[in-house]
This record gives C-alpha cells, structure tokens and sequence, in this order.
C-alpha cells in the first residue's frame, strides 16, 4: 500500500512542478498586441492542403476587396505561406516545418486553411496536428468561434480556453491500482484572467452588454470556483457589461430553450466545457461546417474554417465546389480581431444574406450547386450593394 501511495505522490509532484513553472511564464508574459500602431499589419494566409487553397483563395479575394485602402496606403499585407501541406510535414517528420513556422511568426495574425491530421488505418505517418502545435508554439490560448441562427434570434461569440482544465493534463492521469484511476484538472489565476478578459473586452469593444460564465463551481469547487472567483472580480472593471453565471449541464439545455436562446451573447469557459457547447452550437447553427474558429494570443492569432481538409473531395474531383463559409466567417473575426470592426460586420451581414435568406446561388458539394468561386461573387456583390445593410435589416 504505501509502495502504490508514494508512486501516486512522486507522480503528482511532477505535475505540480511542471504546472508553477508554467505560472512563472504566464507571469512574465508579454503584453498584447496593439494593432493599431502597427504598419503593416501583415495577415499570413496559411493554405493549408486538401480543399485548403480552394477556399482560402476565395477568402483571399474577400481581403483584397474589403481591404484595398488598407492595403494600397501601406496599413494591411497579405503574405501568403505555402508548405504546410501533409507531404511536406511527412517529409521532415513535424507538425510544422521549421521553415513554414519561421515565415508564420513574421506575421501578426493568419488566416488557415484546413490541414491533414493522420489517423490510425490512412496511409500517412503519425505526426502530430498542425493545429496542436500551432497553438503551442504561438501560445494560442483562446478559442473563438461565433453561433448565428438569425431567425431563432441567436447571435453567440464564444471563449473556449485552450490550455488549461481537463484537457492540458488530459493524457498524464494515473492507474493508481486495477481499481483505482485517477484524473487531474488545472486552472491558474492567469489562464483564467486572460481567456474571461478576452471576453469582457469583446464585450464592451463590440456594445454588447451580456457575458456568461460557464462553470460547474457547484461542485468542482477549487478549479471551477476559481474560474467563476477571478469572472466576478474582472466584471467589476467592465460596469457596462451584465454579466451572469450557468452550471455546464443546465448550459447545454438552455442553448436549445426557445425562450432563452436569444439572450446569450457572450459565453466564455474552461477547456472542456468550452468544448461541448461550441459543438451544440455550431449544431443548432447547422453543423461544425458552417462555424468560423479563431485561436487566440496575446502576440498572435489565428483564424480558420471549423472543418477538416476534405480528402474526398480532392480524390473524387469536387475541390471546387467546397463552401467557403466557413473560412469566410474567420476572415470576418479576423478583421473583428484587428480592429476593422465595421467591415467584419459588413462581411458577415452579406454572408448572412447570400447563405441564409436569399440563396440565389446553392452549394452542394457536388455538381448539383454552384461552385466556391460563384459562392465567393456572390458575396462579393452582395458586400458592394450600397443597401446591404437596410437589407440585411428587413430580413430581421
């Protein structure tokens, strides 16, 4: 027995280590960036493989036009990366190449197309996801993904946390005995500061007056009841912003309430609650296919379609007819992001148009729609309507 208990705690110790020496860089971290004194602002976009230069080219389009001045007067650069392709990273054995993470870091936010992660049975080798690494070796912190269903009057912006709860320490449990397992979850005062500011500063920078704090404090009382402690003391610094407080479980019902849906606005939580309700609801919005993403830092970000890199697609011929919107969406955050707030709007206001209400031109997938190309001009005319937003306004 005492054999069994001093393995657990030499365990445990190495994880309490590695975890404050993890509090000693989050403290020394550097501040975050200020967009607005930069020039350029170089946007990195990232194509990525399989269906990923299809639909980042039609964002890419979207960019030139919303941001010609920008980009004629020296404010914005659009660098575009090549390589991060599943055969180049196969090649060298990385998640990233060095070269490609060399280019990715002189820039200041990236916009990404889907990538390849290998699973068990395809004929790739098992390195890890593009992503994963990316969102540690840019200390990408944040998840971000927007919910819009406008005819159940939804309008949602989520704050996942991306590494601290269940899931930073998700694979270092312990088999304490055949009957006995054991599970840990680590919230710090600094990872929950800077993903439920993020929230509030969203909040307040975009005149919405309502974040929502999603916990299970009620019983996970040191990690969770820190989480909601450091919530309550930051909204005392936004008095313009309500603010409330759920319980994860009663949260995942109230999503689908009719008579609730619609005051939600700002969400923010640990890891994996985060996770469960941002895949709700992108549900109730039409599946994870239809939802923008953004990986959030505080030197970078990185902003990217929800959906994976469509092998199919590409061995059947149908690339060109992948929807874009979902990488459309995270070009609109990006530029949310960056402190083009009227254009993000605007963006998102035509897809709203073209996809939901309108639809004077469908994707499919397959030949039996339109293709990208056709999708992304028609949200191009649609953004140079000069009533788009009266419009947008009588579908309300």
């Amino acid at each position: 027995m005492n054999e069994i208990i001093e393995k657990a705690k030499d365990h445990f110790e190495k994880i309490v280590r590695e975890q404050l020496d993890r509090v000693d860089k989050l403290k020394s971290e550097e501040d975050w960036t200020d967009y607005s004194i930069l020039k350029p602002i170089i946007i990195g976009i990232v194509n990525g493989d399989g269906i990923g230069p299809i639909i980042t080219k039609h964002a890419k389009i979207i960019f030139e036009l919303l941001l010609q001045d920008e980009i004629r007067n020296g404010k914005v650069e659009l660098r575009v990366i090549e390589g991060l392709t599943i055969e180049n990273r196969v090649k060298v054995m990385k998640a990233i190449p060095e070269d490609v993470l060399e280019e990715i870091k002189k820039c200041h936010v990236l916009l990404k197309g889907p990538t390849t992660t290998p699973r068990k049975g395809d004929k790739w080798p098992n390195i890890e996801s593009a992503n994963v690494s990316m969102r540690r070796e840019l200390d990408l912190f944040a998840n971000v993904r927007p919910v819009k269903v406008s005819n159940l009057g939804i309008d949602w912006m989520f704050f996942r946390e991306n590494t601290e709860g269940a899931y930073v320490l998700g694979s270092k449990g312990i088999n304490i005995t055949e009957d006995l397992s054991v599970d840990f979850k680590v919230i710090t005062t600094q990872g929950a500061d800077r993903i439920i500011r993020l929230a509030f500063d969203y909040a307040k920078k975009n005149n919405i007056n309502k974040v929502t704090v999603v916990t299970k404090a009620n019983v996970v009382k040191a990690t969770d009841g820190k989480f909601l402690a450091i919530a309550e003391k930051i909204a005392k610094e936004y008095p313009e912003v309500k603010w409330d407080d759920w319980y994860i479980d009663i949260m995942t019902a109230k999503l689908i309430d009719p008579a609730r849906q619609s005051q939600f606005k700002v969400l923010v939580a640990p890891n994996l609650y985060g996770d469960i309700i941002t895949d709700e609801a992108a549900q109730i919005q039409g599946g994870v296919g239809t939802a923008g993403s953004a990986n959030i830092g505080k030197r970078y970000a990185m902003f990217e379609a929800v959906h994976g890199s469509a092998p199919r697609m590409v061995e059947e011929g149908r690339s060109q007819y992948a929807d874009p919107s979902s990488i459309i969406k995270a070009a609109a955050l990006l530029m949310n992001h960056i402190g083009f707030i009227e254009k993000a709007n605007k963006l998102e206001m035509a897809l709203d148009i073209c996809a939901t209400y309108e639809k004077k031109v469908v994707l499919t997938g397959r030949d039996t729609g339109v293709t990208g190309e056709d999708f992304a001009k028609y949200i191009m005319e649609s953004l140079q309507d000069p009533n788009l937003e009266e419009k947008w306004k009588s579908y309300q």
